[in-house]
């Protein structure tokens, strides 16, 4: 049976020319998901085999995304869509339990190889993608300027997306309160104090597009 795939990227186009691409290798899309939230839900309820992640999806990233997804459902394995070529972003996303990391640019050519080899326990990078970061994941290196927890991450991407802080603590199920504390703690954390440095940060570190 040809493994059974999530899809999740916030623009349609791209996911019907992934979904198109996919099965006209035999390979069986199950749904679709437009941000990152709803990846989750669906891998909770569907349990595919492999989930593809866009990374800068709204509400939650696909990294976090990835991260809930192997708590809900830890047979889906992930392959994160990105970008970002950069080594600390892919040994964050390797050390986050992600097993492919397809850079855009090449995903019509890298996907499906993608998941052919991630469905056989390998860990699958884009051939860009430097050596030394498989090397630096296996020596448990950390990610520079990785300070921030999943959940002040996720917050991080809720205030640069625009959202109030009873907003936030809406899509995140806490209390205004509780939101507004994690708030606080990311800028003591970064050492940045008002949210247009915020909203900054996050575009740097590709939690939003500019």
């Amino acid at each position: 049976m040809p493994p059974r795939i999530l899809l999740a990227d916030d623009h349609v186009i791209v996911r019907q020319g992934f979904r198109a691409l996919l099965e006209r290798e035999g390979l069986e899309v199950v749904a679709e998901a437009a941000n990152g939230h709803e990846a989750v839900r669906l891998a909770g309820e569907l349990l595919p085999d492999v989930a593809v992640l866009d990374f800068a999806m709204p509400l939650l990233n696909g990294l976090d995304a990835a991260k809930e997804i192997r708590r809900c459902s830890p047979r889906t394995r992930t392959i994160l869509l990105t970008v970002h070529s950069e080594d600390h972003y892919v040994l964050e996303a390797l050390q986050a339990g992600v097993h492919g990391y397809v850079v855009k640019t090449q995903a019509a050519a890298d996907l499906v190889q993608a998941i052919r080899e991630i469905r056989g326990n390998a860990i699958y990078l884009s051939p860009t993608i430097s050596r030394a970061v498989v090397e630096a994941y296996f020596d448990k290196a950390t990610p520079p300027g990785d300070v921030l927890s999943s959940r002040e991450r996720q917050v991080l991407q809720l205030v640069a997306e625009g959202k109030t802080t009873k907003e936030i603590a809406g899509v995140l199920g806490v209390s205004i309160k509780t939101a507004d504390s994690h708030r606080a703690r990311i800028m003591r954390k970064l050492d940045i104090h008002d949210t247009a440095g915020l909203v900054r940060f996050a575009i740097r570190r590709g939690l939003i597009h500019a």
